[in-house]
């Protein structure tokens, strides 16, 4: 199941009722506990939609906390709940702070703008982001498939698959590997 989780109605909660800027270290911390108790009462796995629709401003603090220590903790964390992110309402200025601290961290996330298109940001090899499209597009497929559309052996598209279900980007199930909007 794909769950959603609104930035600003968080901040509202935890910070005030009349903010709708998402700057200072302590800020984004309490967003960021507030939606890791959010994420511990969901059913796994499943992918959550992160909003940022109505957050006017995010600075790189917040960004940090909110964004590169929330990904970080469930991409690298082994035995941690499956957990699957897209981020959506994020405009050029969120993703500036966005992308910065994606780098910092070295990790991916796929974001969707306004038309409902999935985009990958943050690093990740060219080779991976191609494989990834091939996901998205078919929706479901296997390394035969991904390597026939790359011209590459499946036992490499296969390796690519791998880094991508690591990264939290696609999902893998028995039948092959899954886009996320697919998955649930």
């Amino acid at each position: 199941m794909i769950y959603h989780i609104s930035v600003s109605s968080v901040l509202r909660k935890t910070v005030c009722d009349l903010y709708t800027n998402l700057v200072t270290r302590p800020t984004g911390v309490a967003v960021r506990q507030a939606i890791e108790a959010a994420l511990a009462e969901l059913p796994e796995p499943n992918v959550t939609v992160i909003d940022f629709a109505h957050v006017k401003m995010l600075d790189f603090s917040c960004a940090d906390e909110v964004v590169g220590k929330l990904l970080d903790f469930y991409q690298n964390a082994e035995a941690q709940p499956q957990r699957y992110f897209l981020i959506r309402g994020a405009h050029d200025g969120h993703l500036e702070a966005i992308e910065a601290v994606l780098e910092r961290y070295n990790l991916a996330v796929i974001v969707q703008d306004e038309s409902g298109s999935l985009r990958l940001v943050g690093t990740l090899e060219d080779g991976a982001r191609r494989a990834w499209q091939v996901v998205k597009t078919e929706g479901r497929c296997g390394p035969l498939e991904v390597g026939r559309a790359l011209g590459a052996p499946a036992d490499a598209a296969l390796h690519l698959l791998d880094d991508l279900s690591a990264r939290r980007l696609v999902m893998r199930r028995d039948d092959g590997y899954v886009s996320l909007p697919q998955s649930v």
